[in-house]
């Protein structure tokens, strides 16, 4: 299944439920201190105001005469103890002593109901638009009540300042998780990336490589696990290397042996009659196909086996490629103008191989090679085309498999290839530290495009090689 772009790897997401977390515990850490601190505040201006209004009814009650009247009351209301942010009505019988910006009808009616019944009472409501906190005291020895409003702006200031401290505090601790989660990941995935790092020297042909102890027990058993699984692995494949070498070298013998008679029967073709020509010819055939099967087998157990080596040489890439299309009339060169001579250390046969095998494959399936490219730059890449149908994108990995020969390679006969002519040319190419892939002609016509890549400075991978 190929990768979705838009999924986020493992690191990713444990940096992500490391914020998350962060987020989440810093949201409930806000919200606790704000809600706690807002009772807190709320509770000491409510006591506070309490027993400022109750202070203040009782000096009101003492300083009251029967003989008081409502213009009595603001002498006596100014010598009443002031707090910052309360304000003060009182009723002497029917009149009403409002305060500045208040009256009456600003006052709870659930709380003048209250005092009506001669109780005292307490209670947060809104007064004209803003939270207040509002006292009633009746004077049980007069026809009077004393109310003290409370604004509780400067709490909601407070609170305000407070809640920007919390969001950038919790802004905060979200980046600090995150940057912590990443850290814990790149931590928690180390062991991982080694394993993947050996898992991809195994699978590019390094059967050798192996993981080193862990400082953890727990990846100790994964180190010692994947050990074991590269070593049986390996032995599986040098055991079926051995396999396909012996069987190969086991069937040169009599498969000289056949070609020889052949080649008697062929040298007395004339004696035989136009049926038996048929079949010698098709006998003949399927002899060279297994032949060439034979040969490509021991090369492949070769590559298996890990004993293949390059036979290193200078070798002129624009003269190889020359020498390479001069024995087809029908297949141009085409190298970049500039380009006199391009020379590199490289196994001049094997390079042969890989033009011939792409030749072959360009004959048989596409109608015959017609143009080889040369380009460089920081690496060399040499394009071959034809005019075939070209190659679906589904199958231009799984060409390059061993006895693959896609939707065009058509059943056995018919002079078909052996399947393992392009899984040749990776191995080769690999040798070289090179690569190879298939794609359409760059033109828009109708053909395939074999692309094979090689670095201008060897990056050989494997660690003998013939000088």
């Amino acid at each position: 299944m190929a990768d979705d772009p838009t999924r986020l790897g493992l690191g990713n997401r444990i940096a992500m439920l490391f914020a998350i977390g962060g987020l989440l515990v810093s949201s409930l850490l806000a919200i606790s201190t704000m809600v706690l601190t807002r009772r807190q505040l709320v509770e000491s201006r409510e006591a506070a105001a309490a027993a400022m209004a109750v202070g203040n009814a009782t000096r009101l009650s003492n300083q009251l005469t029967p003989d008081s009247t409502i213009e009595d009351l603001p002498t006596i209301a100014d010598s009443l103890t002031r707090v910052e942010g309360g304000k003060r009505i009182i009723r002497l019988g029917d009149d009403w002593l409002p305060a500045p910006e208040l009256d009456r009808d600003d006052l709870p009616p659930i709380l003048v109901q209250r005092l009506a019944q001669r109780s005292a009472g307490q209670i947060l409501a809104p007064v004209r638009g803003d939270s207040h906190f509002v006292v009633g005291i009746p004077l049980t020895a007069f026809d009077a009540d004393y109310y003290a409003v409370v604004d509780l702006v400067e709490i909601e200031e407070t609170l305000e300042d407070l809640q920007i401290v919390l969001l950038g505090a919790g802004a905060a601790t979200t980046i600090l998780a995150a940057i912590l989660g990443w850290w814990a990941s790149q931590r928690t995935l180390r062991p991982l990336r080694r394993v993947r790092s050996a898992a991809e020297a195994i699978a590019g042909g390094h059967l050798d490589t192996r993981l080193a102890p862990q400082a953890d027990p727990d990846l100790d058993r994964l180190s010692d696990s994947f050990n074991e699984m590269a070593s049986a692995l390996e032995e599986r494949i040098y055991r079926d290397a051995r396999f396909a070498s012996d069987v190969s070298h086991e069937l040169r013998s009599p498969l000289t042996t056949l070609m020889a008679g052949v080649g008697v029967l062929e040298a007395r073709r004339n004696e035989l009659s136009e049926r038996s020509r048929t079949a010698l010819d098709l006998l003949i055939a399927d002899l060279e196909r297994f032949n060439r099967l034979v040969n490509d087998l021991l090369e492949i157990s070769g590559y298996d086996a890990g004993v293949a080596s390059l036979d290193l040489t200078e070798v002129d890439v624009v003269r190889f490629l020359e020498a390479t299309v001069a024995t087809n009339a029908t297949l141009s060169l085409s190298v970049p103008s500039a380009t006199q001579s391009l020379v590199i250390d490289a196994d001049k046969r094997r390079l042969a191989r890989v033009m011939a095998n792409l030749l072959d494959n360009a004959q048989r399936y596409g109608g015959g090679a017609t143009v080889v490219t040369l380009e460089h730059g920081e690496t060399i890449q040499i394009a071959v085309e034809d005019d075939g149908p070209g190659i679906p994108k589904l199958e231009r990995q799984q060409i390059f498999d061993r006895f693959a020969r896609g939707s065009a390679g058509g059943s056995r006969g018919g002079g078909g290839g052996t399947g393992l002519g392009l899984s040749l040319v990776t191995e080769d190419l690999r040798l070289h530290g090179g690569r190879v892939w298939a794609e359409d002609r760059p033109d828009g016509h109708a053909g395939a495009r074999f692309v094979l890549e090689l670095p201008l400075s060897p990056t050989y991978t494997n660690s003998e090689m013939n000088h």
